[in-house]
């Protein structure tokens, strides 16, 4: 069953106690705000860029999938409501970003968005996405006796502004173990740990942002984890806009085992 909520985002409803979401997957931007962006924000280039076709092999397996459909410009879906940063001490982009991942400014001089206008954007993209995920945890939890949240993400291998260095190819968050059962995370580090060749880290510099956090509740039978995935995994990075058939069929294996490994999962 497919639900979709006007032009915010779709919901793919499975078989399976497991729903992944991707909440950086959207490319959308209402024609009035681009005109308020710099040009250059018109290549979207902070998208985590085609994890809907690249994962779109869960539904066959049974998992959930939530997508956007606006891109996070418009509003982050993985920021608190309150903003709150999700790193304290480091760089960060917030809940209307208003800088590029490369730092620059992403409004034109003067016209980035006010608190009235961020408080219309939340209740117009964030609320509903949020809602529908949450409602569908809540609905998985009682079909199966709990739920588990796969939060899939895609980055940029090297932004300095944002980390320093290169970033392992495959991070997994667990908010430092308290967003899921330890089993899980030992289950999802055994995948890990069987290959070699991407590098990965548990809880490394991506902890998990806001929805592993909040929807991570393991004594509730709510458990969450988040895959940050560089994407010099599946794409050219210098060409990351365009889909990349073969990049893409080397980390699809490894990507179902994890899948796969998160539907057969009990606490």
């Amino acid at each position: 069953m497919v639900i979709d909520s006007g032009d915010t985002f779709s919901l793919r409803r499975g078989s399976a106690a497991l729903l992944i979401s991707m909440p950086h997957v959207g490319t959308l931007l209402p024609e009035a705000l681009r005109q308020r962006l710099v040009p250059r924000a018109a290549g979207i280039e902070d998208t985590d860029w085609h994890l809907h076709r690249l994962y779109a092999f869960a539904h066959e397996l049974g998992a959930g999938l939530i997508v956007p459909k606006f891109s996070r410009y418009v509003i982050d879906l993985n920021r608190p409501r309150d903003d709150a940063p999700m790193y304290p001490g480091v760089n960060n982009t917030g809940l209307v970003p208003t800088r590029f991942f490369s730092g620059d400014a992403l409004y034109r001089e003067g016209r980035q968005p006010d608190a009235a206008e961020i408080a219309a954007r939340v209740e117009q993209y964030w609320r509903p996405y949020h809602d529908a995920l949450a409602a569908e945890l809540a609905r998985l939890r009682a079909v199966h006796g709990h739920a588990v949240l796969f939060d899939a993400h895609s980055i940029k291998s090297e932004l300095p502004w944002l980390f320093e260095g290169r970033l392992p190819a495959l991070s997994l968050g667990t908010a430092g173990g308290s967003s899921c059962a330890a089993s899980l995370v030992a289950a999802l580090g055994s995948v890990l740990a069987g290959q070699d060749r991407f590098s990965h880290v548990v809880d490394g510099r991506f902890k998990g942002g806001y929805i592993t956090r909040r929807y991570g509740r393991p004594a509730e039978k709510m458990h969450a984890v988040q895959l940050e995935m560089c994407w010099r995994c599946y794409l050219d990075e210098a060409r990351a806009h365009e889909w990349h058939a073969g990049h893409a069929g080397e980390v699809t294996p490894l990507l179902r085992r994890l899948v796969q490994t998160m539907i057969d999962w009990r606490a």
